[in-house]
């Protein structure tokens, strides 16, 4: 009887997804996209300039790698489009061999990310220290506002006092309802008031023109041969690496911002697939977009899926449908909600007094030095990689002392034990040879490395050359209390490591 109580409709309402049960996380997932696709349309010009293709090819990217990842991504909410950082990898192949390399580069690139995904390239995202995630985030904090800047130099004084007001309005219009985005309400009031009184401002259409109809399918207009494929395969490679690293460090950020977990490895086999279907569809390629998606998940407060979906769409929607209308938009009403946008990103309490005072002085060396090669470069992936390297070397400087030598003479003299504690790698075992007093020691000595574990062939080579400076003076070293795979990899290395025994 109670499996007959359950009726059609309540086990089709079970396999809904939670924002359609819900009216209130409905009306949010659908603001939150059109506020995304508003912002995105700007944006995506500009990365076309920067790539050297026509306003189209941005904006048909950034469709068609939203729809697609909204789907296949493994990280809810967050939001892929064209970007500057892929734009920027991109444009000298456009520039040398014209548009079908670069859609060739794109379709590549995509296929090497769904590889590298499948490889388990995400799980190199526990290598990323904290300091330099935080690094990462202030200095994209900093980049979103100078681009921001650069929009305000050489406008009409009108721009000022407009992008004050939309400031205004995203601080205190939520103090009143939170029903509606602010960043919508401020992008519609500058728009309005813009409009009505004749204001002569920069707007959105200066940026470039806007398609006329939806994308089509094709092949990229390149000859299928080797020569192609050599060229365009560095372009693709870079572009592969960069995007997936943005990818996954936005999608690390989400994480901690919704408190909830994403699978890193769906995400780089779907950012490859997006980055496909966005090349046969004739666009630029792309990557997450962590301006965008700070607007989507902590301005707007989207959580799902369809915050994603629905920017892409709306995308289109308003360039082919409401393309007059989104033309007369503003760009000092984009410029205030990325201002805003740039001013949450940034983690404010990384750098309090307090914060600083108690954080190890390596890992505030890590963040700023983070920072600096992001903003030097524009390019977050560099500044990751240097942030973390200079992690590793900091960390590997720091155990290298960490392994102490203690000796303890036996009563009758016939025999020393010296006890090793401590993590033995290239580092430490550099300075292990020279805490034994060979000339002193009596004729048998004892290594105890109970407390110790040997990670490398380094200090392997560090005992052998141990035994070998007592054994030239006639005494004998025993080396005991090995773990199982202390002991399996000395075995196979000593006495192997150079070329006279």
């Amino acid at each position: 009887m109670s499996s007959a109580a359950v009726t059609p409709a309540a086990r089709l309402r079970g396999l809904k997804p939670d924002w359609l049960n819900d009216p209130k996380v409905w009306r949010t997932e659908v603001l939150a996209g059109l506020v995304v696709a508003v912002a995105l349309i700007p944006e995506a010009i500009s990365f076309s300039i920067i790539a050297g293709v026509d306003p189209a090819v941005g904006l048909f990217a950034s469709f068609t790698m939203a729809v697609v990842i909204s789907v296949v991504g493994g990280r809810r909410a967050m939001i892929s489009a064209a970007t500057g950082a892929v734009a920027l990898v991109i444009a000298p192949l456009n520039r040398e061999y014209g548009l079908g390399h670069l859609i060739a580069a794109v379709i590549l690139a995509g296929i090497i990310q769904i590889a590298l995904g499948a490889l388990g390239v995400a799980k190199l995202m526990r290598f990323v220290p904290r300091s330099v995630m935080v690094g990462f985030v202030n200095a994209l904090a900093i980049l979103i506002f100078m681009a921001q800047v650069r929009e305000m130099h050489d406008v009409p004084w009108a721009v000022y006092p407009l992008m004050a007001g939309g400031l205004a309005l995203m601080v205190f219009f939520p103090k009143i309802t939170k029903v509606i985005p602010a960043p919508l309400v401020s992008i519609a009031v500058l728009t309005a008031i813009t409009v009505a009184a004749g204001i002569a401002v920069p707007t959105v259409g200066n940026k470039g023109e806007l398609p006329s109809s939806l994308p089509v399918p094709g092949l990229p207009d390149v000859p299928f041969t080797l020569d192609t494929l050599t060229t365009i395969a560095p372009y693709a490679f870079a572009m592969a690496l960069v995007g997936l690293m943005e990818s996954l460090m936005t999608a690390k950020l989400v994480d901690d911002i919704t408190q909830t977990h994403s699978s890193k490895t769906r995400e780089s086999i779907g950012q490859g697939i997006a980055n496909i279907v966005t090349g046969f569809f004739g666009g630029m390629g792309g990557c997450a977009m962590i301006g965008q998606t700070m607007i989507n998940v902590k301005v707007s407060g989207a959580r799902t899926r369809l915050s994603t979906f629905l920017a892409g769409s709306f995308l289109m929607v308003l360039c082919i449908v409401f393309g007059p209308v989104v033309s007369d938009i503003p760009m000092a009403a984009l410029i205030a909600v990325m201002v805003m946008v740039s001013f949450a990103t940034f983690d404010w309490h990384s750098i309090a007094p307090k914060t600083l005072r108690r954080m190890p002085a390596g890992e505030i060396a890590v963040m700023t030095i983070t920072v600096i090669v992001v903003v030097a470069t524009g390019n977050l992936a560099i500044g990751v990689v240097v942030g973390s390297v200079t992690a590793m070397v900091i960390f590997a400087k720091r155990v290298a002392h960490l392994a102490r030598v203690t000796a303890v003479p036996a009563p009758d003299g016939s025999t020393v034990v010296y006890s090793v504690t401590g993590e033995l790698f290239f580092a430490s075992s550099n300075d292990l040879v020279g805490q034994f007093d060979y000339a002193d020691d009596p004729d048998r000595v004892v290594i105890d490395l109970s407390a110790a574990h040997i990670w490398d062939a380094s200090s392997v080579a560090a005992l052998d050359a141990i035994e070998t400076k007592y054994a030239r003076r006639g005494k004998t070293v025993e080396i005991i209390g090995l773990n199982d795979p202390s002991a399996d990899l000395h075995g196979r290395l000593t006495g192997e490591l150079t070329g006279s025994h």
